[in-house]
């Protein structure tokens, strides 16, 4: 069936929007509960329950209130971890053997969206067929459960203190950080008091930026969507390296101590890089943006290399029917499997730095190999209900920049899960050629809308 509320990524807007008002967010909270109640399969007389985190923007706390209003009408206990980053709540809700999680985030949008997104019990993205369970159930009318049955609430005290010490258990126990600077930008978001934490009791002296949020702030020219912000403080401060999350903390870009850049291909290879020589590396799933560089570097390492869909619940679910344990996406997300059930910045950057010191190499002695093609990625906005693929305008824009690239690249025009933008991919061998056939096809779309 087709989804009317949930995207790649939950359900994201701009708040004040049809979907990210207190109205809405209630009756997607009890939509939840009741879906949870009619699966659960509890002892007599216990109550589903479930956690919810959020970021550090503020509508959180109006749309934090709002769904455990309707999580406690449907008789659904709910535990509030305060701003935590995505991760954490994926870790928590399965170490507290819930029903489900919850995260109130837009990840790396302004302030001025937010959304909501799922964890079932294992930790995992909810599957397509129960969010739209939840779905068909969210515009009917509201009830409320029995005086005795409603759900209770209360907050977890501990909850940053316990995402710390599982972080730090996934780095090896007989490595430290000692001896290392590190410039952290936590994007002024759920990471801003977890993150510098956990790599201080590693051992590294952290240089913070991005960690006073103030519901504004969030991912504004900070974070991981960002990265020239983390630079600047790598080379004023002379650090070893830097470390960038966005604002739920679930992605990561780092940066050397000359100032390069590495996006989550560059820190995905080097990942695979170290598990091949360690030998337990089975295959690696990357996305259809992912470079052919990557791709090809992969290969030479002689291990299988698959694209899955654009969004890191794509590139899970194709390591789940593979049988695979590492994946991630350019732009940062990268899941170990064997580390966490979720795509966690945190957690990746540790295995980056185990990588590196258990090799004695650099971030660019570790990237060597890669040679990666030029890419150029346009955002062009669309109007309401434009269908874009079936303009024939646009389908000839894309073949003729495909027939000129022949077998030295390709094009890849995608929608956005998350806003209304088309992005436009041409990635070749000539960056001059790569510019201009993604100009030339994003006119052709900006004049096909107007």
């Amino acid at each position: 069936m087709g989804r009317k509320y949930f995207g790649t990524d939950g359900v994201r807007g701009r708040v004040g929007d049809s979907t990210i008002t207190p109205d809405f967010v209630m009756r997607l909270g009890f939509a939840a509960g009741v879906t949870l109640v009619s699966r659960g399969q509890l002892p007599h007389g216990d109550r589903p329950a479930v956690l919810i985190g959020k970021d550090t923007r503020i509508s959180g706390y109006m749309l934090e209130a709002a769904l455990e209003a309707g999580f406690a009408a449907a008789g659904v206990d709910v535990m509030l971890a305060g701003p935590v980053p995505t991760p954490a709540v994926a870790y928590l809700t399965r170490a507290l053997r819930l029903q489900a999680g919850v995260v109130i985030s837009a990840s790396h949008n302004p302030y001025y969206d937010n959304g909501i997104k799922f964890f079932s019990a294992s930790g995992a993205k909810l599957p397509d067929a129960i969010e739209e369970e939840i779905e068909t159930l969210v515009d009917r009318p509201m009830t409320c459960a029995e005086s005795a049955s409603l759900g209770k609430a209360r907050r977890i005290n501990d909850a940053a203190g316990r995402y710390v010490e599982f972080c730090k258990s996934t780095f090896p126990n007989d490595l430290d950080l000692r001896g290392l600077r590190i410039a952290l930008d936590c994007a002024h978001g759920a990471a801003y008091h977890i993150a510098p934490s956990v790599f201080h009791e590693l051992g590294a002296e952290v240089v913070t930026v991005g960690v006073d949020p103030n519901g504004l702030n969030i991912n504004d020219e900070v974070g991981a969507t960002c990265p020239e912000t983390l630079r600047a403080a790598v080379l004023a401060n002379g650090t070893d390296l830097g470390i960038a999350l966005d604002g739920d903390g679930d992605r990561l870009i780092m940066v050397d101590r000359d100032g390069s850049i590495y996006d989550g291909d560059k820190l995905l290879y080097v990942i695979a890089r170290a598990r091949k020589a360690a030998g337990r590396l089975e295959g690696v799933v990357g996305t259809q943006m992912s470079n052919l560089g990557f791709e090809h570097a992969i290969a030479r390492l002689g291990v299988p290399f698959a694209r899955a869909k654009v969004g890191d619940r794509y590139v899970l679910e194709m390591l789940h029917e593979r049988g695979w344990k590492l994946g991630g996406e350019n732009s940062g997300h990268i899941i170990c499997l064997d580390r966490h059930t979720t795509g966690d910045g945190i957690v990746s950057a540790l295995q980056v730095l185990a990588a590196l010191i258990e090799s004695g190499q650099t971030l660019a002695e570790a990237c060597a190999d890669l040679v990666f093609y030029p890419q150029k990625l346009v955002n062009v906005r669309l109007p309401s209900g434009f269908d874009w693929q079936a303009d024939k305008r646009i389908d000839r824009a894309r073949a003729q920049a495909e027939s000129e690239l022949g077998d030295r690249g390709r094009v890849l025009l995608r929608p956005s899960g998350t806003e209304p933008l088309l992005r436009v991919m041409v990635e070749g061998q000539d960056a001059v050629e790569v510019e201009r056939l993604a100009g030339r096809i994003a006119d052709c779309i900006t004049r096909c809308t107007l």
